[in-house]
């Protein structure tokens, strides 16, 4: 534990944000084996039974929602997000650690606002219904909102890692 006390505190908030990427990536995984399955019983059921099932587009798209929602919000987590990262590489180590920090604030404010807006679009569209699978439109927007509060916590998580002076230099430059 350091001086603080902040150690015992931060490997289990460091461990809760590992789960929830954890869970994150099997309902990301079993979201696109599912949407395989539908896609070739959408195959099968134009070309073999000449009867297209008209539920497998809807499901799909909240699916493709689903799975690249939540895997952005894991690429926040394990720091594989896009990014320039080539002059922050040439950098001296205190600037890689402002320009970290920096990231991190402004990814942390678009998870932010992504949380914010996508539970208003929830609220708003919640009483529509989808065609053909008679679900809550509002559906479409509740990946958005879980997005953004799971991008907020990861950078959180990031801050908190490198104000205890864990995240290595490796992670700073990736």
């Amino acid at each position: 534990m350091d001086s603080n006390g902040f150690a015992g505190e931060g490997n289990r908030f460091d461990r809760f944000l590992d789960l929830l990427a954890k869970v994150c990536r099997i309902i990301t995984g079993v979201s696109l084996v599912f949407l395989t399955v539908i896609f070739g019983w959408l195959v099968y059921g134009r070309y073999v039974l000449n009867s297209t099932p008209t539920w497998v587009e809807q499901v799909s798209l909240l699916l493709i929602v689903l799975i690249t929602f939540l895997g952005a919000a894991v690429g926040i987590h394990e720091n594989t997000h896009l990014g320039v990262s080539y002059f922050r590489e040439l950098s001296p180590k205190p600037v890689r650690i402002i320009c970290a920090v920096i990231t991190n604030l402004a990814l942390g404010g678009f998870g932010l606002v992504l949380l914010w807006t996508g539970f208003q679009l929830t609220m708003f569209k919640w009483s529509t219904e989808i065609p053909l699978i008679h679900l809550p439109e509002g559906l479409r927007a509740v990946p958005i909102t879980i997005c953004g509060g799971l991008m907020l916590l990861f950078c959180i998580g990031h801050l908190l890692r490198m104000a205890r002076g864990i995240e290595d230099e490796m992670d700073l430059v990736e």
